[in-house]
């Protein structure tokens, strides 16, 4: 009986349901929208951090985790190297290049990412080879690159960086594809060390007759569960270095923990604002049928199927809502191009949802509690 009135009075006052159903997919739109955005900008910041093959990253002590401030030697990788638990620790230096094109298009940002061949920070490819040599010409680039400008394994990729006050050009050969890997949001090409080395951006043409010098180390470990009691121990057995786990690296990178909590903030704002819209729409509700429910009471009808019959309205519309907005949200992030940092996961996608559903629920429950307090007799005008 309860699901019938619901249905009955939402088909006949279709157009008004339907109207809160859009509000209510508007906002699940701009609710996941968010998700996205954040997600992606997240992981235009964070990405090849987050999948290194490697448990540590090793930073010089003081620079605040600052992956351009910090500078670890080849010499410092030996000390690292001996710790007891330590399985094997490769460099890795960032820098950032522009890929020149040929057919007038503008250049196209990139990192620059110098790793050791088959040591921690060098990508696992799905195509191709791995690096071979610490001085080769080859590359291995992400597939941000290769889906923005169509090469692949075997081709050429020029690249331009400044060097000193002269724009110096590099030709390097593409061996491996890996997935996605932006750092700092841009797609990444990664050069043998040596190599990136003699590439990346300088001020000054540099003598390189020191030892090799990168911005940071990744330590894989024997026992990837120690990580905590390991970071201590490099810490405490290697001088001058700073050892943290990916998340913390990441977190650390500048503007991460500021864009994240604004993001967050506007998606708990617009539930917010969701709850209230849902809310009021359902109390004016109540305020208008009054006396219908007071008719209802009067001829038998019991408080639990009132009660269920508004529970089942607002969950009805919210639900229709959420999904209009959810399939909505779905082909509009499928249609952005690969260069805006829009990302809606699956995980994120669903807490979103289950979110979202709870709205109506949360927004209606005032105007249940209005039905279950109307006594026929008051609703009817028949009351002394």
């Amino acid at each position: 009986m309860a699901f019938y009135l619901a249905f009955k009075e939402m088909w006949r006052s279709r157009g008004r349901y339907l109207l809160i159903a859009m509000i209510v997919a508007l906002i699940t739109t701009l609710v996941l929208f968010i998700a996205a955005l954040s997600e992606g900008l997240a992981s235009a910041n964070r990405e090849y951090i987050e999948k290194l093959n490697g448990e540590l990253l090793v930073f010089q002590s003081g620079t605040e985790l600052s992956t351009t401030a910090s500078r670890i030697g080849r010499s410092r990788l030996n000390e690292l190297r001996r710790v007891p638990g330590v399985q094997d620790v490769g460099q890795v230096g960032f820098a950032t290049a522009k890929v020149a094109l040929s057919d007038g298009k503008d250049d196209l940002d990139v990192a620059l990412i110098g790793v050791e061949p088959n040591r921690p920070g060098e990508p696992a490819v799905l195509e191709g080879k791995q690096l071979e040599r610490d001085s080769s010409n080859d590359v291995i680039v992400d597939t941000g690159i290769t889906e923005r400008l169509g090469l692949g394994v075997g081709d050429i990729i020029r690249i331009k960086v400044t060097q000193g006050t002269d724009e110096e050009f590099y030709d390097l050969n593409i061996v491996g594809v890996t997935d996605r890997r932006q750092y700092f949001f841009q797609p990444a090409i990664f050069a043998p060390l040596l190599t990136w080395d003699k590439v990346k951006p300088q001020g000054t043409e540099s003598n390189r007759q020191g030892e090799l010098v990168s911005n940071i180390a990744v330590v894989k470990l024997q026992n990837p569960a120690d990580q905590a009691a390991m970071a201590k121990t490099i810490e405490e057995q290697v001088d001058k270095v700073d050892v943290v786990d990916r998340k913390t690296a990441w977190e650390a990178i500048p503007g991460y923990a500021a864009q994240q909590s604004t993001l967050n903030t506007q998606r708990y704002f617009t539930f917010f604002i969701g709850i209230l819209v849902v809310g009021g729409f359902f109390q004016i509700q109540t305020l208008q049928k009054v006396a219908q429910i007071g008719m209802l009471k009067a001829v038998g009808a019991s408080n639990f199927t009132v009660g269920l019959s508004a529970i089942t309205q607002i969950v009805a519309t919210n639900a229709i809502g959420v999904a209009i907005g959810a399939v909505g949200t779905i082909l509009l992030v499928a249609n952005f191009p690969e260069s805006v940092p829009i990302m809606l996961t699956g995980q994120a996608a669903a807490a979103a949802v289950v979110a979202l559903m709870l709205i109506g629920p949360l927004g209606g429950v005032v105007s249940v509690f209005a039905l279950l307090r109307i006594e026929p007799l008051t609703a009817l005008g028949l009351a002394q």
